[in-house]
């Protein structure tokens, strides 16, 4: 009898390092890693320039709207946020994730799921669940700079003002708002380099695996 694929669960709000923390542990673990919010951002990219039923767009996303150029964009991020409010649109995206977990593509003995509502609602059985963060001035910095090098020219308080909209769509949304799962780890990563909160984030997951 196959084993069931490890699970490991990482939630959190923007650039609060949860992206970078799952593709390392991914990579540590030679295990499958899913952004799941580009799926929502998929979406998002595909109403703005299609308009039309956000449920529609989700249910027939295909390979290049995930390879869309924009996807990082403040403008999708916002967009995100929105249809990922919308029922119809998580119930398309949700069965898409849980395949993911459950059966790992490339015949990985497991998976790395990264977004806002991974450890409650996916996955809520992960065998590691993980929510990160960082203070809104932090998180709002490492976004800055990340949208200066690609040749954005949004102001730090224009980020700052996304980023706390944002935050609060995300939280408080009726369908999985964003919050920790009961049984998640903790991580605040405001005073952390990436190396210090990957070291922090793979103590927890080992700890985790050998109960």
């Amino acid at each position: 009898m196959t084993a069931s694929p490890i699970v490991i669960a990482i939630d959190g709000p923007v650039a609060a390092g949860k992206g970078t923390l799952a593709r390392q542990l991914a990579a540590r673990y030679d295990y499958a890693y899913l952004d799941t919010g580009s799926l929502y951002r998929a979406v998002g990219s595909k109403v703005l320039r299609e308009g039309g039923d956000p449920a529609a767009a989700a249910a027939g996303l295909t390979e290049s709207d995930l390879a869309a150029g924009d996807l990082r964009s403040e403008a999708v991020g916002l967009a995100a946020s929105k249809v990922a409010a919308l029922p119809e649109v998580r119930a398309a995206l949700l069965d898409y994730q849980r395949r993911f977990a459950a059966h790992p593509p490339g015949g990985k003995r497991g998976a790395v799921l990264d977004g806002r509502d991974i450890g409650t609602v996916v996955c809520p059985d992960a065998a590691v669940k993980l929510f990160v963060t960082a203070s809104d001035e932090v998180r709002a910095r490492r976004r800055h700079k990340e949208l200066m090098e690609k040749g954005d020219t949004a102001s730090f308080e224009q980020v700052l003002a996304d980023l706390r909209r944002r935050d609060e769509q995300d939280r408080a949304r009726a369908t999985a708002p964003l919050k920790p799962a009961e049984d998640a780890h903790l991580l605040d990563t405001s005073d952390l380099a990436i190396e210090a909160a990957v070291a922090a984030a793979a103590e927890i997951v080992a700890a985790a695996l050998k109960r």
